[in-house]
C-alpha cells in the first residue's frame, strides 16, 4: 500500500499535493471507502462524530469531505459476519481507504478480526490515508499513553511501518513536545511527533515527512 499518515487529515496544500501524487489522479476521480471503526473504541467518540465523518460535513472537510468521486463506508465490525468473498472486492475496487481516528488498539483488533489486515499486502496500489489512530494502527506500538479501550491487551498494533506516531502535537495541553519525549522514551524504537499540519508519506519503504507545521523525530 501507499501510506499517508496524518494527525488531522489533509489540512494544507502540501499534504493535498502528496495525496494526489499517491493517487495518481485528482481526488474527484477517486473511489474512497471511509473506515469509522476506531471511533467506537474511544470514550470521546460516538454516533454524532461517526455521523459527521460519514456525512462528509464541514467538520470532515479535511478527510471524507475532500470531494471524492464516490464515498462509501467500510465498518470493520460487520465484515466477519458477511464473508470475505463479499467485502474484499469492495476494498480491491477502491482507490483509497480513509481510516479515521479513535482508539488504535480497538482498530487493530478489528483489522485482524475482519481479515482486512491480511488483505493489505495484496493492495500495492491502494492508498491508505490515516487520521490519528487510523495512522497509529500501522505502527508497531502506540504507547500506553494512547490506549483508551479497556479491553486492549497491550499497546501493540499492526507493525506495517517500523516507527511510532504521537499525533496532535500541541493541539491539546496534554500533547506537548515534553509529553511526546516521555512517550517516546518508553517505546524502544524510532518515532515521530506530528501536528495537524504534518503527514508522513511511505511508499515502498521510503519515508518522507510532508509538513507546513511542526514535527520531531525521536530515534531509539
Amino acid at each position: 500500500m501507499k501510506l499517508l499518515l496524518t494527525s488531522g487529515g489533509v489540512t494544507n496544500p502540501s499534504i493535498h499535493s502528496a495525496l494526489v501524487q499517491l493517487l495518481g489522479k485528482p481526488v474527484d476521480e477517486c473511489d474512497a471507502l471511509v473506515v469509522p471503526t476506531a471511533q467506537w473504541g474511544h470514550p470521546l467518540c460516538g454516533p454524532a462524530s461517526v455521523r459527521s465523518l460519514v456525512a462528509a460535513d464541514a467538520r470532515s472537510r479535511h478527510f471524507s469531505g475532500l470531494g471524492w468521486g464516490s464515498l462509501g463506508v467500510l465498518e470493520l465490525t460487520a465484515l466477519p459476519t458477511i464473508g470475505e468473498e463479499r467485502w474484499a472486492p469492495w476494498v480491491r475496487e477502491a482507490d483509497v481507504l480513509l481510516v479515521d481516528g479513535g482508539d488504535a488498539t480497538y482498530l487493530n483488533h478489528w483489522m485482524r478480526e475482519s481479515g482486512l489486515a491480511d488483505l493489505l499486502p495484496s493492495l500495492p496500489d491502494t492508498v491508505w490515508v490515516g487520521v490519528s489512530a487510523g495512522s497509529m494502527v500501522l505502527t508497531p506500538r502506540i504507547g500506553e499513553y494512547f490506549v483508551e479501550w479497556p479491553a486492549a491487551p497491550d499497546d501493540r498494533t499492526l507493525g506495517v511501518v517500523d516507527f511510532s506516531i504521537f499525533p496532535h502535537l500541541d493541539a491539546f495541553p496534554s500533547n506537548t513536545l515534553a509529553h511526546a519525549q516521555r512517550w517516546a522514551a518508553d517505546l524502544g524504537g524510532p518515532a515521530y511527533a506530528i501536528d495537524e499540519q504534518t503527514a508522513i508519506m511511505v511508499v515502498d519503504g521510503t519515508v518522507e515527512v510532508v509538513s507546513e507545521g511542526q514535527w520531531t523525530r525521536f530515534d531509539e
